[in-house]
C-alpha cells in the first residue's frame, strides 16, 4: 500500500479569550482553551497507483489530514505510513518520494522567474541535468507554460502559477503526491488543461494521488474511488459509481413540450410522467421527473409515445447532489445517514 491510515486524530487546543481590556486581562492570568477534533479516528488504505478524491465540505479535516500525511502535523492518535514511511519521522527518503500542493499557498518564490525556483528543486533532489531538462520538457509543454518559466512569479496568473506550481511538485517524480484545491479560482481551458495532465502523470508513471476539491467536476473526471469526511469523520469510501448507484439510485427525465402545447397536453403529460415517480420542475413547457432507475426505460417509453413530446433527456446524478444532501443533512443512505448522525452526536 502507498498510504495507509488507521484510526488517526487530530485534536487543536485553541486558546479562548474574551473581547475588550476585561478579557485581555484576565486571559493574562487565567488562560482559557478549548478543544477542537479536527480529525476524528478516521481508516483508509490507497494502493500504489490510485487516483482518490478526498471530499467534504470546509472544516471537514482535508486539509488536516493531508498535512499529517505529508508530516507538516502530527496526528493527535492514530497511525499512518505513506510508501512504508511514519511521516511524523520527516526521513529523508519518505520526503524524497512524496509532495504536496496547496491551492491557497505558493511554494514558488514571488520576485524570482519560475525557472530559478525549478533549479533549485533540481540541487534540493539532485536531478542529474538530463534528466531535468527531459522532464520539465515534458510538463511544461503540455500545461503551455514554457515561454513563461524566465517571468516572475509575481507576473504570472493565476491559473499560470498553478502550472508552475505544479511542475514544481512534480520534477522530482514523487511517487505520492497529495493535491489541496490545485485547481481553486482557476477559468474553464486552466482547469481542463491541469486536469488532463494530472491524469497523464498518474497513467503514465504510476503516481499515487490523493485530490481534495470542492470542484466536483475534478473529482468525477480525476477519481476512480471517493473518500468522504464530515466533521472529521469518514462517512463514505467507495468507486465513483459504485458511490453513485447506491447512494442515489435514480436519474433525471427532462421533457420538452413545443410552445403551442395547451393546458390539456400538458396535464396528460403530467400524469404520464407521475406513474413513474416525482414531476420536479416545471417551467416553459419543460418537466423534470425523478426516479428510480430501474423503470426509467419504461417511462421514457412511456414519455415518447405521447405525440405531443417535443424532446427528451436522460441525465445521471453526479458528485454535486451528493454533497448537496449529506452536507445539508438530508443523508440519501443509511450508511451516510448513521455515519453523520454520529457526528452530531444523535446515535
Amino acid at each position: 500500500m502507498a498510504i495507509e491510515v488507521h484510526d488517526l486524530s487530530k485534536t487543536y487546543f485553541i486558546h479562548r479569550r474574551d473581547p475588550g481590556l476585561r478579557g485581555a486581562l484576565k486571559s493574562l492570568f487565567a488562560r482559557e482553551h478549548t478543544s477542537i477534533e479536527a480529525v476524528r479516528g478516521i481508516s483508509f488504505d490507497i494502493a500504489q497507483g490510485e487516483f482518490v478524491g478526498f471530499i467534504g465540505p470546509n472544516g471537514a479535516g482535508k486539509t488536516t489530514t493531508l498535512k499529517m500525511l505529508a508530516g507538516i502535523l502530527y496526528p493527535t492518535a492514530g497511525t499512518a505510513r505513506v510508501m512504508g514511511h511514519d511521516p511524523a519521522r520527516r526521513e529523508h527518503d519518505f520526503l524524497s518520494q512524496i509532495s504536496l500542493v496547496m491551492g491557497q499557498k505558493n511554494q514558488l518564490t514571488w520576485e524570482l522567474p519560475a525557472m530559478e525556483y525549478f533549479r533549485l528543486v533540481k540541487e534540493m533532489y539532485r536531478i542529474p541535468d538530463d534528466i531535468f531538462r527531459r522532464r520539465l520538457d515534458r510538463m511544461a509543454g503540455p500545461l503551455n507554460v514554457s515561454h513563461l518559466l524566465g517571468i516572475q512569479v509575481r507576473s504570472l496568473s493565476l491559473g499560470e502559477r498553478m502550472k508552475c506550481e505544479l511542475i514544481a511538485a512534480l520534477l522530482h517524480r514523487p511517487k505520492v503526491v497529495f493535491l489541496d484545491e490545485p485547481t481553486i479560482g482557476l477559468d474553464v481551458p486552466s482547469q481542463r488543461a491541469i486536469r488532463e495532465f494530472l491524469q497523464e502523470i498518474n497513467c503514465a508513471e504510476g503516481t499515487t494521488i490523493l485530490l481534495t476539491s470542492h470542484n466536483m467536476a475534478d473529482i468525477q473526471k480525476l477519481c476512480d474511488r471517493v473518500i468522504m469526511i464530515h466533521q472529521g469523520v469518514l462517512i463514505a469510501d467507495d468507486k465513483v459509481p459504485d458511490l453513485l448507484d447506491s447512494l442515489l439510485p435514480y436519474k433525471w427525465i427532462t421533457v420538452k413540450l413545443p410552445a403551442y402545447a395547451g393546458a390539456a397536453n400538458i396535464e396528460e403529460c403530467k400524469a404520464v410522467l407521475r406513474q413513474f415517480g416525482e414531476v420536479e420542475e416545471m417551467d416553459l413547457g419543460h418537466m423534470r421527473l425523478k426516479l428510480q432507475k430501474s423503470v426509467a426505460r419504461d417511462a421514457c417509453q412511456a414519455a415518447l409515445s405521447l405525440e405531443i413530446v417535443e424532446d427528451l433527456t436522460v441525465e445521471e446524478p453526479g458528485l454535486e447532489e451528493i454533497v448537496e444532501q449529506v452536507w445539508s443533512g438530508q443523508q440519501p443512505s443509511a450508511g451516510v445517514r448513521s455515519a453523520a448522525e454520529a457526528v452530531r452526536g444523535d446515535g
